[in-house]
């Protein structure tokens, strides 16, 4: 009995402390489609797909780009806003269309300090494709390049329209209180951990994944074991993501974590581990439903691909980058069109919402409002032709 009573308490903990912690979620449901007979194999190749498909390409992304922005400080707003103070709309547009959400949350900053114009802010929401854009460049740079140009001209083209109508200063409040963008502390086994598990297979998972990549064909033993071994790898980036925070509220779960410790390695483990959780998320989401409804889901998303940009442009609108790599995902694997991706990628805030809800909550809703517009517009031209 006493047995069966500490059982109870520990199962009883377990499930409060997955409820108090949603990051958790993510593992255990991993676990449990993977002890299943129905849905092991499955998961398996979705893991393995997203580590070695994703996983790998993005971490490899990241480190160049962070390196190119800490090599040339030019690509810093405070710089550029002193050089061409005319242009800030084109300059905030630029920002937002570099990969990740900094570029955009500087932008955001600035706007509620009332240092950029109101427009400026709606042109670096539009532009903006959060880490998606990430994704999207290790997997199709071609791709990539053409959206982030759209994105860049309809959010410069919009930003001057709105500053027609709008005040500099629009819906900036008169007094801002101090609140600083809460820096996550991330354990520092989890750092060190993270640190020697990449260290340990980024050389022969980044060959297997170019191999991969270039259409080499392995035999079925060695495949079966590349297919096992990334699928490991890529529960393990899982937990550690889930374990990085205590990830209790929504930003928690859908925003990459700004940690404290600003090592160049660490922020780019950091930002993997967000962006392959997130794959996993969409990946899984579609094998299951796939599997639910006993039909390729891919075929109702062709009956309805005038809905698409709609739909995109509604999920754009979630704060967070999360939801939006989902988008991203789903595009790359086929199954929506690209007139869809776009209108995603112009209502897609990221993570830069969440310090303009804090700081001017009216103005972070109708910027963000004002970025279905043009994403309807564009989204839906492309769909016609």
């Amino acid at each position: 009995m006493f047995l069966f009573l500490s059982q109870l308490t520990v199962s009883k903990h377990t499930v409060k402390s997955v409820l108090a912690y949603k990051r958790l979620f993510l593992p255990l449901i991993i676990v449990c489609l993977w002890l299943n007979p129905t849905t092991q194999h499955m998961v398996i190749t979705a893991l393995a797909d997203a580590f070695l498909q994703v996983s790998i390409f993005v971490a490899i992304t990241l480190y160049g780009y962070y390196i190119a922005v800490k090599r040339f400080p030019q690509l810093e707003f405070s710089y550029i806003a002193k050089v061409a103070p005319r242009l800030e709309v084109p300059f905030a547009a630029l920002l937002g269309a570099l990969p990740g959400c900094g570029g955009a949350i500087i932008v955001v900053t600035q706007y509620t300090k009332k240092q950029v114009s109101f427009g400026a802010f709606v042109a670096v929401l539009i532009s903006t494709m959060g880490d998606a854009a990430f994704l999207l460049i290790a997997a199709k740079p071609q791709t990539a390049l053409l959206v982030l140009l759209i994105s860049l001209l309809t959010g410069t083209l919009f930003g001057w329209l709105v500053n027609n109508f709008h005040k500099f200063d629009y819906l900036v409040p008169e007094q801002t209180e101090d609140q600083q963008h809460q820096c996550k502390n991330v354990p520092k086994l989890i750092t060190t951990f993270s640190k020697r598990f990449w260290q340990s297979i980024v050389l022969p998972m980044t060959i297997v994944a170019l191999l991969l990549a270039f259409q080499f064909k392995f035999n079925d033993g060695v495949s079966s074991s590349i297919t096992s071994i990334a699928a490991v790898c890529c529960f393990i980036v899982a937990v550690l993501w889930s374990l990085s925070s205590i990830g209790k509220t929504y930003q928690d779960v859908t925003a990459e974590d700004d940690v404290e410790d600003h090592n160049l390695e660490v922020k780019v483990l950091q930002d993997t581990h967000f962006i392959t959780s997130w794959v996993v998320i969409g990946f899984l989401a579609y094998e299951l439903f796939k599997l639910w409804l006993g039909t390729d889901i891919s075929l109702l998303f062709d009956q309805y691909t005038y809905l698409m940009p709609l739909i995109a442009c509604l999920v754009g609108l979630l704060p967070g980058c999360g939801p939006q790599i989902i988008v991203t995902t789903l595009f790359m694997q086929g199954h929506i069109p690209f007139s869809a991706l776009m209108a995603n990628a112009i209502s897609n805030d990221g993570d830069a919402l969440f310090p303009a809800i804090a700081l001017a909550p009216k103005a972070a809703l109708i910027g963000t409002l004002y970025t279905a517009i043009p994403s309807l517009l564009v989204g839906y031209f492309l769909y016609l032709i």
